[in-house]
């Protein structure tokens, strides 16, 4: 308290073996000189304390813009000093303090980079004196403080001084210190996560590479035993445990290995399963379709059918990734090498039929036919095969030659401009064929022509042309759709290639002439008309119907026919003159269809 006596034992020191009484007493003249007196209120005493106390606090600091910025704060306990700046190194370049001015900013770390880490004096106006200090401890260099006075220190101010800046750098060394420790702890934990992370991935990384093994051996043994689509499937399901199945390329089901077959197997849509087929192509990898992962079947860039399996709960991971993309590698190679075996069989057959359709010597073709597995001493049908949606290609003669294997057919088998030919060791069927092709292009609208037995080689082009007969009779009929057996054809046996068609004109003409006139010099349909009729039984109904006119204009024009021909349609003779002749007009000297 201010005016009264300390009792501190700070307020003064005196010798305690003999010294003076207390109270100011003369000391004996030989006694040693008196120390000066330092007191609790002495600028010396409480500079000192505050250089404590700022020094612990620097030391407790949390980092090392809080020791630099204690020191600037507290500057003015060491004299009549003002900070002017704060420079931290970090990382071998002086960074300025927060709380640096910036009234002469530029021009003091100008001069302080001049220093080059040397102290060194530093002009500030209105100044008189200042200096840059450097923030040193075991010769590092840690930063520096810029310190300006109103007046020149006196020796007790520089000496406080020069604690400050000791004191200062000695926090920041602990503190850099600390960072460092804190740094390199950081670092050697990352390295350890890292290594651990390292550890993980190649643990990961050797088990998928096991399980990739062992689904390219299994893939590898199920090529190599020629189990084909089944053994695939079979074990694609054993590895994901997920229904496998494989389609064909217009999305016939060729094998289904696991629960939930659909009985019957759903037909497929042209038209959508194209659209699937592209959208799965544009895309890499296998792809969800509803409750499908599916994958194409695709080597070198032609479409052979569709792998998938059947995901409802979305449970597919990359391990069924994997084992599916696999199994599509192995099915691939596999269905290449069967399309590559049937391609050189069908090159075979087709060689074969060519000149069996061609006529030639029996001994070759027995010989020949033996080499291929086929028995052409038995009778024969030609089978002549025609479909609208379909051109006559290796793919559609693949198709038939399918079809016929399914349902129990021995043949042999070449292509044509429009149709595919097959001799077959047996009668066909009247519909088992064509149910069975109708399956395989996913259309209805196909025709089949089958000729008489054929008993001998020679007798095979003549069978040909009965074949073919059949075909151009039911695609001139009203269901030009289906299976017609040329010894099944009645009336029109005789309407066939090589007969006399100079006597088949002149009998057309003499029934049908004024009435094909009457059509050419009018564009009228009187013969279509006529022929129509006939198809129809002479229902007015279906005729009209048939031909997209009303019934009165049926009425009217089968009169018109009545009036130009001069023939009754009433009279049975005439009648069946007319219908016969339009038949031959149509189908033998091709009129419109």
């Amino acid at each position: 308290m201010a005016g009264s006596r300390a009792h501190s034992p700070h307020l003064r020191y005196s010798d305690r073996k003999g010294g003076l009484a207390r109270g100011g007493a003369r000391r004996h003249p030989t006694a040693a000189p008196r120390r000066p007196r330092l007191t609790a209120r002495s600028p010396a005493t409480r500079a000192l304390h505050e250089m404590i106390a700022l020094s612990r606090a620097q030391f407790d600091a949390p980092d090392e813009d809080e020791i630099l910025r204690l020191a600037m704060d507290h500057i003015a306990a060491a004299g009549p000093y003002s900070a002017e700046a704060g420079y931290l190194n970090v990382g071998g370049d002086l960074v300025p303090s927060p709380q640096n001015g910036r009234t002469h900013a530029l021009a003091v770390g100008r001069r302080v980079r001049e220093l080059d880490g040397r102290d060194g004096d530093v002009t500030v106006t209105g100044r008189p004196w200042g200096q840059a200090l450097g923030l040193r401890e075991h010769g590092v260099l840690h930063g520096y403080l810029v310190v300006t006075s109103r007046s020149r220190p006196t020796k007790v101010e520089r000496s406080l001084l020069a604690m400050l800046v000791r004191h200062t750098a000695a926090a920041l060394s602990v503190a850099f210190a600390h960072r460092r420790r804190r740094e390199e702890a950081l670092a050697v934990h990352r390295l350890r996560e890292e290594r651990t992370a390292l550890q993980r991935k190649l643990v990961s990384v050797v088990a998928e590479l096991g399980y990739e093994r062992a689904v390219h051996a299994l893939m590898a043994d199920v090529a190599a035993s020629g189990g084909g689509e089944e053994a695939v499937t079979r074990a694609l399901h054993g590895l994901t445990g997920l229904p496998a199945l494989v389609e064909d390329r217009f999305g016939r089901l060729r094998s289904w290995t696991g629960p939930g077959r659909p009985f019957p197997y759903p037909e497929p849509d042209p038209v959508r399963r194209d659209e699937m087929l592209h959208a799965v192509a544009r895309r890499a990898g296998p792809v969800r379709m509803k409750d499908r992962l599916l994958t194409l079947i695709r080597p070198h860039g032609e479409i052979l059918g569709v792998l998938a399996l059947v995901d409802a709960r979305d449970e597919a991971d990359e391990h069924t990734v994997l084992a599916l993309e696999n199994a599509a590698a192995s099915l691939a190679l596999e269905m290449t090498h069967l399309r590559d075996l049937a391609e050189v069989e069908l090159r075979l057959h087709r060689g074969l039929v060519d000149d069996l359709l061609a006529g030639t010597d029996e001994a070759s073709a027995y010989a020949r036919s033996e080499a291929v597995g086929h028995d052409l001493h038995r009778s024969h049908y030609v089978v002549v095969v025609q479909w609208s949606n379909r051109p006559a290609d290796d793919s559609f003669a693949q198709a038939v030659g399918r079809a016929a294997s399914a349902v129990g057919m021995r043949s042999l088998l070449t292509l044509r401009s429009d149709h595919v030919v097959l001799v077959a060791d047996d009668r066909p069927h009247a519909r088992a064929l064509y149910e069975a092709l109708a399956r395989e292009t996913g259309t209805r609208s196909g025709t089949i022509g089958v000729s008489a037995p054929s008993d001998s080689l020679t007798d095979i082009p003549h069978h040909y042309q009965e074949a073919q007969r059949a075909l151009d009779v039911r695609r001139h009929s009203r269901e030009r759709y289906g299976t017609t057996f040329f010894d099944e054809l009645g009336l029109y046996r005789i309407l066939g290639p090589g007969n006399d068609y100079q006597e088949l004109e002149t009998f057309v003409h003499e029934w049908l002439g004024q009435l094909i006139d009457y059509d050419s010099r009018h564009h009228a349909a009187m013969v279509e008309t006529l022929s129509r009729y006939f198809d129809c039984g002479g229902n007015y109904d279906e005729t009209a119907d048939s031909l997209a006119i009303h019934r009165s204009t049926l009425r009217y024009r089968l009169q018109r026919i009545r009036d130009i021909s001069g023939q009754d349609l009433a009279n049975v003779e005439d009648r069946l003159n007319l219908q016969v002749a339009t038949r031959v007009w149509k189908i033998v000297l091709g009129g419109p269809g």
